[in-house]
């Protein structure tokens, strides 16, 4: 799990979205920054936790809160994603576990019984310095944006 932790300075990265765009942490700083990791595009539970984020984006919007999904699909997967649920916001692909590694939501699990290798399910809620504010470990995929919400409104 995660060695970071609430009051460090989230670490920097560079990544591409969907279109190809490349999004820079450090440049969104003015900012509130929620980056939920998640493990795979269009399975039952990430569409779950992507599409309460979905639902409620208008709040997040409207509280100036820019919001990226990031999980080790490509840009084309993730693009897929997006026009299926028509998603509001944008997904970071990983497929080399940069952000991933660097968040500490990569390891060893268990899923269905089984011990596997994966994505934490994990979101980080950054503060318009960069520091971390807070980070949900126990997700609730189809209340997510509440809980997501619940700390950002306090």
């Amino acid at each position: 799990m995660t060695k970071l932790k609430i009051g460090d300075l989230a670490p920097d990265f560079t990544s591409t979205n969907e279109t190809g765009e490349k999004i820079t942490l450090s440049t969104l700083r003015g900012s509130k920054v929620v980056l939920f990791f998640y493990p795979k595009d269009d399975s039952p539970s990430c569409t779950k936790e992507a599409c309460s984020i979905r639902d409620n984006y208008s709040k997040f919007e409207k509280a100036g809160i820019k919001i990226f999904g990031v999980s080790p699909d490509t840009e084309k997967k993730h693009q897929k994603f997006i026009d299926k649920f028509e998603f509001q916001y944008s997904l970071l692909a990983d497929p080399e576990r940069d952000i991933i590694e660097k968040f500490g939501v990569w390891g060893e699990k268990k899923f269905m019984g089984k011990i596997i290798t994966g994505v934490y399910r994990s979101t980080f809620i950054i503060d318009e310095k960069g520091f971390i504010q807070d980070i949900i470990t126990k997700v609730k995929t189809s209340e997510h944006a509440q809980q997501i919400l619940g700390v950002i409104e306090g």
